[in-house]
């Protein structure tokens, strides 16, 4: 037949930019009719025409890979001899059709020619009548007739436009041609063939194929079935090269070659193009070859639409997310049309057409405008992602797809090089596991490797075209439930594939030891799809390989063209069973020596599939010698030379070498003791190390020394795993991380993960089978009458046989674990030395994390986290990635409850499953947050946390509550959302992980945490029914109300409700899943409802995301730490430490402090102004509302501050919290600095009223000694500057006498002899009191060790009624710190002193309880005497006389109520010491009011003043020089005073600023204190800083601004800008007032006025003192005088001096003391340390403080000796020691419940204390022998110091200052 139509313009080569409309399917777009072929025909076209397809997706055309295409069909034309032509009638016709065929076949049309007739068969005679109406009725017709055959017709366009659509047309005449007898029309063919096309495609591979389909029905063979299929002559030398060439780095590289230079290879093939075209549908074309990873997939990405359809251009990738989540139906995902060129069926038939329904349903003619393409084949899309895959990608891809029981790629053609590969690596990861039947009962677990298995093959072919799918039978015989293999009727399925035919699929069928299974054994099955007649290649492998060959085939005849195929395996000398399968036989089963035969005809599937199988296992299993028994295993793939193994490259089989060593050394080994012998870190010298170190958290006995020694047996073990760390098994292992390629190490993990594996499930494999033939043993011995003593000995090898199953798993995870112990002992013994290999461990660690691998966060053996590893590894993390931020998701549930598979299966994880172990301990993974949903989250990845199951069978007999509740808080604690995984619905079961989890969470809620949960329900059943889940619900709200309820009981805790713990919406927060398995394990795939679940779920958690803020990685760090640490002790809610929360709060704290300075500084700005303004007498009263509007501007701004603060911080949710107490502080600070600043403004008031006498007084004066001197000097002007001197010395005394008569001078105070007489009037003797000062005993009352000779001790009897002394090691008296009245907190110190006199010459607390009362009495005194108005008022002596008395009456009080005296002698020094402390003060405040108030004082100090008036006058000048000297004269003290008060709080800003010391929060000040004693070393310093901490902090501030001032020039640049500020001030109040002045023609007193107004807020200045220069009016001259003379007075003011500094009305010290030291001021009521919490009152926040001392700091010792103890109380409150809260305390109360001693106690935080406290244990070895001095205590025996103390040095100890205030 040949078709042709005349074109006028011909094209040998595709033309660029020319697009060719595409043929698709059986039916053409174009003008088209239908063409019906009978018999054997040959065509040749006349004319062709060779247009550009626009992208090669014709995807109906055949194959077709020779030169043909490329050929100039112009030339091959139809240039035929004219008597051809001439006899064959060929004209110019519109449509030639040329057929060889049978006489009266066919009625001759129009156009048709005849040429030819044999056999009389009646068709429709419409069957070459080409008009449109009547096509379609043919087709019909020829359908309903009996020997039609689908493959004899065929569509095309009338135009036939290119080679490629002549070239599908020759590909159905070839298939004919191959079924008869050769044409009786040779003439032509024989003329034709050297030029002819027909001839080159018929000698062309192309020819040699079949139709494709696998008995799928009439599907086109789209894909080349081997290599020889698709080469031509003209490029099998470029194909050799290629295939021959270098090999590359990468898994198949030599493959790896862009989708654009594919022709390069086979330029001609048509397969090519239509795989490209197939490719860039599937938007994979910048994929291939290989070029997607698993990270490409396994992120977290938008959420995946199940129930909608999905775009073409999204097909593969939702095919392979989908499959990652385990849905069975990623093969089947309903495709949305893009465009009118893609269609599943026929357009939809315009309801409006006016033809009948009955013509519409009858017609056959064709729609021409339904599209021309039809959607992507399934299995096309499969193999596509898989030749785009990496070998990794590859892996997952092939173990998921087993896991959904779908058959695998085991030889799969290239589609350019149609090299064979078998994909062996993708096979690594999967691991069958299967039950052995033998005999009736008996059956064998297996569980192996699939690549290691030996199992029997079977093996499944087609030869030639068949009405039946082979696939389906198959199926049949594997699960009839389920379509392992694609078949035609599959969902999805359609006519045209590309990529499916020649690739052989295996499966293996695993039976589960029941009685309805398929067969005894495992067995595989592999399926090669395609005819087997022309895929020589993968059918030869196959047949070889197979243990029992099965050929689908229409008849079994010779000379049929299957009959080469067939016949061998046929023939005698073949022993290997064959089971023929006949479409077209009606036969039975007839079977001759390991042959079958089986009919399919008009035979039942069912009945054919259970007869197969009858037959497949009697073949296999039979006993016949005669039938070949063979047995196939994977790895033997690589052993045939025609296959190409994709672990052949070189990067696979580096890493493979590398990993074979590590395997080699681990052979012939028990895998129980493999980690005993190569792993020697991890196994009892860790545990020890565990041992230890949870006991330093229940320390007993002699503490410290306890406690030393466990750190010394920990040191030990760490050094001891230091000498071990270097075994054979480590060094290859991490020689070959350090020193292979980036890719060969992912082959070497992944090698090593497999090998090792391996090896541990044939390790457990061997101890199961023991542990069942010896607990069969043990059965029979207890099931027996006679109860042997076997029955113990056999029930202890059960027991040792338990052991060995628990520690026989081994894998990758335990090598990486050595790793991290190799790193932990490293850094402990060799602290932050980066010598060694050791130190990079963490960094390889953290590549992997980041790449995707798990890391173990809690050892699931040891029951511990390795806290410097995981530290090590994510700072690393944190190096390479940043600080950035992870959302936390944890899990918890039952041991084998589908956890980790759940998290697997919804992120893609890597968490293991395999090698029949269950998950130990935790293990984390990030998962990244793709940039596609980025923008929608505060985070940047998932940290997914997979944990060990609670209720654990191997932990039966153990702690197990304690364990699950241990590891349940961790988790909970860990993570931002935790999913709770309850698998089915055991009321019991549910009860025990509900109580677990609930008393997790509420821990979380009592430290201050909230993290969140969601609820999965597992192996559900019949989840869609609403109202069950409904119900479900309820009762599960009931069941966590019920459960807290009971754990607030063992908490302690008033709860009853769930929600009142955590939030939870129990409509949204509870999901349901249906079970994994759709049917019974092995052979079921999972459900696909569980993967719905899983994505459902998913989205839920995402969402959750997206509203957390999450966690930083060095934020998660320090978290996990505290949570270890509190874990390890035994109250972990009081034990628990927040580190980032203190670090949080002490960030805050600095804040504060800065907002409380600008407060501050900003009062004492206005303070300053309103002084002056009060002193220059604008102000006579002051309102605290008018100081407030003055700041309020200040106050709003730090309001403001303070609100962005809290809002924008990055730990804004944690600040919350306390973001309200912290606005009223700030509230309070203002408000008690505004009444404290109207406080000393008032006093300023009061003193300015009390002095206005004094001051009219020296206005009187300057006015008369102003007159005096200036009628004095008239007579002396010509004197000289001696006899100026002389004269006026003569005559001041003579003025100052005028002047002052009358007026009574002050008397000078003794404050000594009004003690002596005060003294005497309360009784005591003379001698007395001089004996007591003559001793200055006095001066050290408060820091004597012993107060005993000041104590009238009563007789005996006396005492037997309140010395009953409790009898215990250690008995301390607390005394509250609590701020009450000074009387009665006195009283309670005395009376707790009192109730042990006998032993007070001993006791230490009695004497600490004594300077508490002296100190308190002191400070009470002070505070007391300062408030009385001595500045203002004078000295009265009965300020002391009130102070003498206080304290006779309080001793007096004491000595009534409690029945004890004390001698005179106390009283007198308790007296004298207080007189000592207050004197200074009073002789100060004395000299002030001296100062402002004496007469004669005052003109004395103004002696020079006036000389220097009077040498002006002497010298003649004028008035205004006068008058200016004295303006300058008043300016002068004013300007100085201001000067000096601005520059103190100048440079107290400064020294705020860059004093470290001054710059933090209290406990930064307290940290510099610490550091500056131990440098200098001092005893007595310590002493004082220990006994009057407060007193001792002061002095250090007044040290280290002395120290600041002193050092530098700051203070002088400050003074010197300040004066220079004023000077200009009063320099522009000097020009406005004399402008203003002379512009209103104004007088003097004017002129004074407005400047006095000009500087009222600078300066104190009163210009009414000047009435004797009224007549002055040369107001520029007076102004030029005093600048004049200020500018000089400016030079002399800004020398700084700093005793000038003590006229300041506030020293820079003072004002800083004032900042830093309102502030905590409580002790430990153990220890005495002081809290270092910023704020006074920090309600309900308790007392604190990061480094607690030793007790014997403060002369705690041994009772009934003269031991010191040595205990921390950091120590004690991890200890089982008990202790009497008080003196008079009857009950003992243990360390660990100290708070239930008392408020005093209950307000403190004490947290037991891991760490080396090594600044106080430094201390007391530097001052051992001061301390022994003055406490006359030794350290010895139990208060012996440890030797590990003495190993501190000075430079340690100020080191661990650092990082305790970190």
């Amino acid at each position: 037949m040949i078709l042709g139509q005349p074109s006028t313009e011909i094209h040998s080569h595709e033309q660029e930019g020319q697009e060719e409309p595409t043929c698709k399917g059986e039916e053409h777009e174009m003008d088209h009719h239908k063409v019906m072929i009978k018999d054997e025909l040959v065509a040749k076209p006349t004319e062709a025409q060779s247009t550009e397809e626009s992208d090669g997706s014709s995807q109906e055309d055949a194959d077709n890979n020779s030169a043909t295409s490329e050929r100039d069909w112009s030339a091959e034309g139809y240039n035929r001899p004219k008597e051809i032509r001439a006899a064959t009638g060929i004209t110019d016709a519109g449509l030639i059709v040329v057929l060889f065929g049978e006489t009266g076949s066919v009625e001759t049309g129009t156009k048709n020619i005849l040429i030819d007739h044999d056999e009389h068969t009646k068709f429709s005679s419409k069957l070459y009548d080409f008009s449109d109406e009547n096509c379609e009725d043919a087709l019909k017709d020829l359908k309903a007739h009996d020997s039609f055959e689908e493959k004899r017709y065929h569509t095309c366009t009338r135009s036939m436009s290119g080679p490629e659509e002549i070239a599908k047309l020759l590909v159905k005449i070839k298939t004919m041609v191959s079924e008869n007898n050769p044409s009786c029309f040779t003439g032509l063919k024989e003329d034709l063939k050297p030029k002819s096309l027909g001839h080159n495609l018929m000698e062309s591979s192309v020819f040699k194929e079949s139709q494709t389909g696998d008995g799928e029905g009439p599907a086109e063979r789209k894909g080349p079935a081997n290599e020889q299929n698709v080469q031509s002559e003209e490029n099998d030398d470029d194909i050799a090269a290629i295939r021959t060439g270098a090999s590359d780095r990468d898994s198949g590289q030599n493959d790896e070659r862009s989708l654009e230079n594919a022709d390069e290879i086979l330029p001609s093939s048509q397969h090519q193009r239509e795989t490209k075209a197939l490719l860039t549908r599937l938007q994979l074309k910048d994929k291939y070859p290989r070029k997607m990873s698993p990270a490409d997939f396994l992120h977290v990405g938008p959420p995946l639409k199940l129930k909608n359809e999905t775009s073409e251009k999204d097909l593969a990738y939702s095919f392979l997310h989908r499959l990652i989540k385990l849905d069975y139906r990623a093969r089947n995902i309903p495709v949305k049309q893009d465009s009118l060129e893609v269609t599943h069926s026929k357009p939809v038939r315009d309801s409006d057409s006016d033809d009948s329904d009955e013509e519409y349903f009858f017609s056959g003619s064709a729609d021409t405008n339904q599209p021309a393409l039809t959607h992507v084949h399934p299995m096309d899309v499969q193999m596509a992602v898989f030749l785009c895959s990496n070998n990794f990608l590859r892996q997952i891809m092939i173990t998921k797809l087993s896991q959904c029981q779908y058959a695998v790629p085991l030889l799969v053609p290239d589609p350019f090089t149609a090299e064979i590969e078998c994909p062996l690596w993708a096979f690594r990861q999967i691991t069958k596991t299967w039950k052995v039947t033998k005999g009736d009962s008996h059956t064998t677990m297996k569980n192996i490797p699939i690549c290691k298995a030996e199992t029997p093959l079977v093996s499944f072919f087609r030869l030639g075209s068949l009405s039946i799918s082979k696939s389906q039978l198959m199926n049949s015989v594997i699960n009839d439930r389920h379509s392992t293999f694609f078949h035609r009727n599959c969902p999805g399925s359609t006519k045209t594939r590309h990529l499916l035919d020649g690739v052989a699929e295996i499966t293996w069928y695993c039976p589960s030891g029941k009685p309805n299974d398929a067969f005894s054994d495992c067995i595989a099955l592999c399926n090669l799809h395609g005819d087997a007649v022309m895929i020589e290649k993968q059918r030869d492998i196959l047949m070889e390989k197979s243990s029992v060959n099965v050929v689908m085939l229409p008849t079994l005849q010779k000379g049929d063209k299957s009959w080469p195929v067939i016949s061998p395996l046929l023939s005698k000398k073949s022993k290997k069973p064959l089971i023929c399968l006949l479409v077209n036989d009606g036969c039975v089963v007839d079977s001759k020596k390991g042959k079958y035969k089986i009919g399919l005809k008009d035979r039942n599937q069912a009945d054919v599939s259970n007869e197969l199988k009858r037959i497949i296992q009697g073949l296999l299993f039979s006993e016949d010698p005669s039938i070949l028994k063979t047995t196939f295993q994977l790895e033997t793939m690589a052993e045939n030379p025609g296959i190409k193994v994709d672990e052949s490259n070189d990067v696979c089989q580096n890493g493979k070498s590398a990993a074979v060593k590590i395997a080699d050394l681990l052979q012939h080994r028990d895998v129980s003791n493999i980690k005993d012998s190569f792993l020697s870190c991890q196994g009892d010298l860790w545990h020890k190390w565990c041992k230890t170190n949870k006991e330093l958290y229940r320390l007993t006995g002699n503490i410290e020394n306890y406690k030393s020694e466990k750190e010394r047996e920990m040191t030990e073990i760490r050094e001891k795993q230091c000498g071990v760390s270097c075994s054979e098994l480590m060094k290859l292992f991490t020689e070959s991380l350090f020193n292979l390629p980036s890719k060969d190490k992912e082959y070497f993990l992944k090698w090593t993960q497999i090998l090792t594996d391996a090896l541990s499930t044939d390790g457990i494999s061997s101890i199961l089978q023991r542990y069942e033939n010896k607990w069969s043993e043990v059965l029979a011995l207890k099931n027996s009458h006679d109860k042997s003593k076997n029955l113990d000995k056999k029930e202890n090898e059960l027991e040792l046989l338990s052991k060995q199953l628990q520690s026989g798993t081994f894998g990758l995870e335990h090598i990486f674990r050595e790793m991290g112990q190799i790193y932990e002992a490293h850094k402990t013994i060799y602290g932050d030395s980066e010598q060694g290999e050791w130190s990079k461990y963490p960094e390889l660690a953290a590549d992997l994390l980041i790449s995707g691998h798990p890391l173990e966060l809690l050892d699931g053996d040891a029951g511990h986290v390795p806290l410097k590893w995981i530290s090590g590894v994510l700072d690393k993390v944190i190096m390479k990635l940043g600080d950035l931020k992870v959302f936390v998701l944890s899990v918890l549930g039952l041991q084998s409850s589908g956890k980790s598979t759940m998290l697997n299966t919804m992120f893609g994880l890597q968490f293991a499953v395999s090698a029949g172990r269950c998950t130990k301990g935790a293990f984390m993974q990030l998962v990244k947050v793709s940039e596609e949903i980025r923008k929608d989250f505060k985070v940047d990845y998932l940290l997914v946390v997979d944990t060990e199951g609670l209720l654990a069978l191997e932990l039966q007999g153990t702690n197990t509550t304690h364990h699950d509740n241990e590891l349940a808080t961790f988790v909970v604690g860990v993570g931002n959302l935790t999913v709770i995984n309850i698998f089915g619905e055991n009321p019991a079961e549910m009860q025990n992980v509900l109580q677990i989890v609930v008393q997790a969470f509420m821990r979380m809620k009592k430290v201050r945490l909230s993290p969140s949960c969601v609820f999965v329900y597992q192996n559900v059943t019949d989840v869609a029914a609403a109202e069950k889940n409904m119900d479900g619900r309820r009762r599960l709200q009931e069941k966590l109300d019920q459960m807290t309820q009971l754990a607030a009981k063992e908490e302690n805790c008033n709860t009853s409700c769930f929600s009142n713990i955590i939030e939870f919406d129990i409509k949204k927060d509870v999901t349901y899943f249906a079970q994994l398995w759709e049917g019974s394990p092995p052979m079921a795939p999972p459900n696909p409802g569980y993967s719905e679940s899983i994505e459902e779920l998913k989205n839920h958690i995402l969402s959750k995301a997206s509203q957390s803020d999450g966690i930083s990685l060095s934020r998660l760090t320090a978290h996990v730490h505290d949570l270890w640490d509190a874990l390890l002790n035994e109250n972990f809610v009081f034990s628990f430490k927040n580190t980032l929360e203190i670090s949080v709060y002490r960030k805050l704290e600095v804040e504060y402090g800065n907002w409380t300075w600008a407060i501050r500084d900003n009062l004492l700005t206005i303070e300053n102004q309103l002084y002056n303004r009060i002193e220059n007498g604008d102000i006579n009263k002051l309102e605290s509302s008018y100081i407030s509007t003055e700041t309020r501007k200040t106050y709003e701004e730090i309001k403001a501050e303070m609100a962005r603060y809290f809002e924008d911080d990055k730990n804004k949710e944690m600040l919350v919290q306390w973001q309200g107490r912290f606005k009223s502080k700030i509230k309070e600070f203002h408000d008690e600095q505004v009444t404290a600043v109207k406080s000393k403004l008032d006093g300023v008031v009061q003193q300015k009223n009390a002095r206005k006498r004094m001051d009219d007084m020296k206005k009187e004066f300057e006015n008369k000694l102003l007159q005096k001197s200036k009628e004095i000097s008239q007579n002396l002007k010509d004197k000289t500057e001696a006899e100026l001197k002389m004269e006026f010395d003569s005559v001041w005394k003579v003025w100052v006498h005028e002047l002052t008569k009358g007026i009574k001078p002050f008397e000078d105070i003794n404050l000594e002899n009004d003690l002596l007489i005060i003294l005497s009037e309360l009784g005591m003797e003379e001698k007395l009191i001089a004996e007591c000062k003559a001793s200055g005993r006095y001066k050290d009352i408060s820091k004597i060790d012993t107060y005993l000779e000041y104590v009238n001790v009563p007789k005996k009897q006396d005492l037997s009624e309140t010395t009953g002394k409790p009898q215990n090691d250690e008995k301390e008296n607390k005394a509250t710190n609590k701020q009450t009245k000074p009387f009665a907190e006195l009283r309670t110190i005395w009376k707790a002193i009192l109730l042990k006199l006998p032993n007070l010459h001993k006791d230490p607390n009695d004497q600490k309880q004594i300077r508490q009362m002296i100190d308190m009495t002191v400070k009470e005194s002070l505070d007391t005497m300062k408030k009385k108005p001595v500045a203002t008022r004078g000295y009265q002596s009965s300020y002391l006389q009130e102070m003498a008395h206080l304290i006779k009456e309080m001793v007096a009080t004491l000595e009534s109520e409690l029945k004890y005296g004390f001698k005179k002698q106390f009283t007198v020094d308790l007296v004298l010491y207080k007189f000592d402390q207050i004197k200074s003060w009073l002789m100060e405040s004395q000299n002030k009011f001296k100062k402002n108030n004496d007469a004669i004082f005052y003109l004395e100090s103004q002696k020079m003043h006036y000389y220097n008036i009077f040498k002006i006058y002497c010298k003649g000048s004028s008035s205004v020089v006068v008058l200016g000297e004295l303006i300058c004269g008043k300016l002068r003290p004013s300007i100085v005073e201001s000067a000096y008060t601005k520059t103190a709080m100048a440079l107290a800003g400064a020294m705020k600023c860059n004093v470290p010391a001054f710059s933090g929060n209290r406990l930064n000040l307290e940290k510099h204190l610490l550091r500056f004693l131990a440098k200098s070393e001092k005893f007595d310093e310590f002493i004082k800083y220990i006994q009057h901490p407060r007193d001792q902090v002061e002095a250090f501030i007044k040290a280290e601004a002395q120290r600041y001032i002193r050092k530098g020039h700051e203070a002088k640049t400050i003074l010197k800008k300040t004066v220079e500020d004023i000077y200009t001030v009063v320099s522009q109040a000097l020009f406005t007032a004399t402008q203003k002045t002379k512009s209103q023609q104004g007088d003097l007193n004017m002129w004074l006025t407005e400047l006095a107004t000009l500087m009222k807020d600078q300066l104190k200045f009163d210009g009414t003192c000047f009435m004797n220069f009224s007549d002055m009016n040369d107001f520029d001259f007076l102004s030029r005088e005093v600048n004049e003379k200020l500018k000089s007075m400016k030079e002399q003011i800004s020398c700084f001096s700093v005793d000038e500094m003590k006229n300041s009305r506030q020293t820079p010290e003072e004002i800083l003391i004032d900042q830093l030291c309102k502030c905590c001021w409580v002790k430990c009521p153990f220890c005495s340390a002081v809290c270092t919490n910023t704020l006074k009152d920090h309600s309900p926040d308790d007392h604190s403080v990061p480094f607690h001392r030793s007790s014997a700091l403060s002369g705690m010792y041994h009772a009934d000796t003269n031991i010191m103890t040595i205990d921390f109380c950091t120590s004690r409150v991890a200890s089982d020691c008990n202790f009497y809260p008080s003196r008079d305390s009857k009950t003992l109360i243990p360390c660990k419940l100290y708070r239930a001693a008392g408020p005093e106690f209950a307000s403190w935080r004490i947290t037991p204390d891991e760490s080396k406290l090594a600044f106080w244990k430094w201390v007391v070895c530097r001052f051992q022998k001061d301390l022994e001095k003055h406490y006359r205590l030794k350290f010895e025996g139990l208060g012996k110091i440890p030797e590990n103390w003495r190993k501190i040095s000075k430079k340690e100890a100020i080191k661990c200052l650092d990082e305790m205030c970190e």
